[in-house]
């Protein structure tokens, strides 16, 4: 998986911000999609709307994508054999839901296990994730789609 393609799509998916905001869910939330927690002191107690400068940003950014791998291959054992785009749709999943809401999707990671990637379009497409996403949703559905069609 090409990193660097990763780290474009998660950025147009996700946007970059440099300042504080409430996400969709409403989480205090900063940069690239990083949910501010408790281990974030500096920003933790902040207002909306507080800037954050560049290199936090990508700070953030670069430990959020490597927690994300991380998880992807706790989720999935077999993750680093997949096909290209197939680590890249899961890892945007992953970054955008958290491990405990991706690990959930029970049906997916069986269909993706067994690389039938029909049965996991129709898995990402019966969520609610795809129900509050649909736009970036559909267009990783699309991906995974595509793995299905024979060559």
């Amino acid at each position: 998986m090409n990193l660097v393609t990763l780290q474009d799509e998660l950025a147009n998916d996700e946007g970059i911000k440099y300042e504080l905001y409430l996400c969709s869910e409403n989480h205090l939330t900063g940069g690239i999609g990083h949910l501010i927690t408790e281990w974030d002191t500096e920003y933790y107690d902040m207002p909306i709307g507080t800037k954050v400068p560049n290199e936090q940003v990508n700070d953030w950014f670069e430990k959020d994508i490597k927690v994300t791998l991380s998880d992807c291959k706790i989720i999935f054992e077999e993750f680093d054999s997949l096909p290209s785009d197939a680590q890249l749709v899961i890892a945007n999943m992953c970054f955008q839901l958290g491990r405990p809401r991706l690990s959930k999707f029970k049906n997916f990671i069986a269909a993706v296990k067994d690389q039938d990637w029909d049965r996991a379009a129709d898995e990402m497409k019966d969520s609610r994730w795809y129900k509050q996403t649909t736009a970036r949703a559909e267009r990783l559905i699309s991906r995974i789609q595509v793995l299905g069609v024979p060559v």
